[in-house]
């Protein structure tokens, strides 16, 4: 009989053993291992239990680390109600051209009416960050279908089209989303980019002035106003700006070239190859 005892005493204690096994590998990033292990354990484990959820979710990630996304949305669909999986499941069903799922699975995340307006523009975002470009910008255009006044929309799409080199395209949809919103101070940032990429400088530099009155602690319409005024030969102007830019942002490399530039421009020529020399050294550290 005490045999019996310990046999299912033992019996008992494989699955918790199974379970911790696998979230270490997990956390090893042994995911093939881990899932070998959680699988085993998940068997035993009861659903809705803290130990069942985390086992399932877990499993789920692993396939999906090893970037087999078909084998991770089963388990993910086991626990909708975990952000963790629906994270997961929203990246999972893009890559298996379910779109639609994509956008369910974000929009539970974020508790929003998938079939909405804002459904769609936060599909977008998510996509945007795992750079799913075509897909968000197909999520973004159903978002205007259905409210074309949806603040950051348009601001989405121009990045998109500034990543893709449309710059008057980009220069559209910057209008149209400060015409909503003209307090955006990235949209006034992003419409200066736009024109400095076009070398149109006096076009840039009112934009970029605006980026900067409403928002003074961003380095980057500094920057940018400073390579404006530099190609107007405005060499006073852009140093007093550039300096302000690198007060912000102390080891920014491109602010720092460009006031080198200017300052060896103005004839103040050890202090900007001093500046150069600096620039350099930061690169080589990289």
């Amino acid at each position: 009989m005490l045999h019996i005892i310990i046999a299912l005493l033992i019996s008992a204690s494989v699955p918790d053993d199974a379970h911790q096994r696998g979230v270490n590998l997990y956390k090893q990033k042994k995911y093939s291992e881990a899932i070998a292990a959680l699988e085993t354990a998940v068997q035993s484990e009861g659903p809705g239990t803290p130990a069942y959820k985390e086992s399932v979710v877990m499993i789920g990630q692993s396939y999906f680390m090893l970037s087999q996304s078909v084998k991770a949305i089963p388990w993910l669909e086991k626990v909708p109600d975990s952000n963790e999986a629906n994270y997961m499941l929203g990246y999972a069903y893009v890559q298996t051209k379910e779109i639609s799922k994509s956008e369910a699975a974000f929009a539970r995340l974020f508790a929003v009416n998938p079939d909405s307006a804002a459904g769609h523009l936060l599909a977008a975002q998510m996509l945007n960050k795992k750079e799913f470009y075509v897909e968000a910008a197909a999520e973004l255009n159903r978002a205007l279908a259905i409210d074309p006044k949806l603040p950051e929309t348009h601001f989405m799409l121009a990045e998109l089209a500034i990543l893709g080199g449309r710059l008057d395209e980009a220069i559209d949809h910057l209008k149209a989303e400060l015409a909503l919103n003209p307090s955006f101070a990235m949209a006034w940032y992003r419409l200066g980019d736009a024109y400095t990429r076009q070398e149109h400088w006096d076009l840039a530099i009112p934009h970029l002035q605006r980026a900067v009155w409403l928002n003074q602690n961003y380095s980057g319409p500094y920057i940018l106003l400073g390579k404006c005024y530099f190609k107007q030969q405005d060499y006073m102007n852009a140093e007093g700006i550039l300096r302000r830019a690198l007060v912000i942002d102390p080891n920014n490399s491109s602010g720092t070239y460009l006031l080198a530039q200017t300052l060896i421009a103005e004839g103040k020529t050890e202090e900007g190859r001093a500046l150069l020399a600096k620039v350099k050294a930061s690169l080589q550290l990289r």
